[in-house]
Parts: C-alpha cells; sequence; structure tokens
C-alpha cells in the first residue's frame, strides 16, 4: 500500500484498489463484501484505509496517481505535435508548390532560348557578332 501511495506504480497500474490487490497476491473480492447483508470482506479494512489515505494525499494537492499527471502531459504535448504538424504539412505544400511553378518557368524560359537561338541562326536581320578573346589569353 504504502508503494503504491509514494508513486511506486508497476507498469500498467494506478493507485487503486485492483492494483493493491495485484501487488498483494490476493483476489480483489477480498476487499468487498458479496452483498449489503454479507460479513465484510477479509481485507475490507485496508481497502478502506487505502481509499482514505489516496483521499488525504489529493486534498493535499499531491498527486497520488502520477500516471493522470503523465496523461494530460502527453496529451498536451500530443496536441502541439499535431499542431507543429499541419504547420509543417502545409509549409511543404506550400514549398512542393514553388517547386513546381519555378521548375516550369525554367522550362519555359529555357524554351524560349532555344527559340531565340534557333530565329538568329536562321533570321537574315541577325547578325551574329565575333568575340575577342580576353586580353592576357
Amino acid at each position: 500500500m504504502d508503494r503504491l501511495l509514494r508513486d511506486e506504480l508497476p507498469p500498467g497500474r494506478k493507485a487503486d484498489v485492483k492494483s493493491l490487490a495485484a501487488e498483494a497476491g490476493i483476489s480483489r473480492q477480498l476487499f468487498y463484501s458479496c452483498d449489503q447483508g454479507a460479513p465484510p470482506g477479509l481485507y475490507q479494512d485496508l481497502a478502506q484505509e487505502f481509499a482514505r489515505r489516496l483521499a488525504d494525499r489529493r486534498e493535499a494537492e499531491e498527486t497520488a496517481d502520477s500516471r493522470d499527471t503523465q496523461i494530460e502531459r502527453l496529451k498536451a504535448g500530443q496536441a502541439t505535435l499535431k499542431r507543429r504538424l499541419s504547420e509543417r504539412d502545409a509549409e511543404v505544400a506550400e514549398l512542393k508548390a514553388f517547386r513546381q511553378q519555378a521548375a516550369s518557368r525554367i522550362a519555359a524560359q529555357h524554351a524560349e532560348i532555344e527559340r531565340l537561338r534557333r530565329e538568329s541562326t536562321t533570321s537574315p536581320n541577325v547578325r551574329r557578332l565575333s568575340v575577342r578573346p580576353a586580353e592576357g589569353d
């Protein structure tokens, strides 16, 4: 009981009677009476003590079940990660669109350059200038 109340919880357990019974190696039914007229369960007083101590800790603003705190922290982290992921997805989509647009512009410019080169070699109105070698060559 003390280990559970100190947050020394085994994996998959939380601070409750079910975990207390599992840690003690006894049936959970021994903590309760079968019906209202039956005698109390063999360990019912222990279950009541556990519940009282757990309530006392919670009233003192101590978290007896750090699992709940961890779940809330993980949920908040998950929400942050989902938001960041959607932002990244939007950024990736924007960059892909930009890349597509840039590739289209480059292809159009290349086609225009090729057209102008062909036109310059076949047109009688265009005169090619000779290139002088640079000084020092």
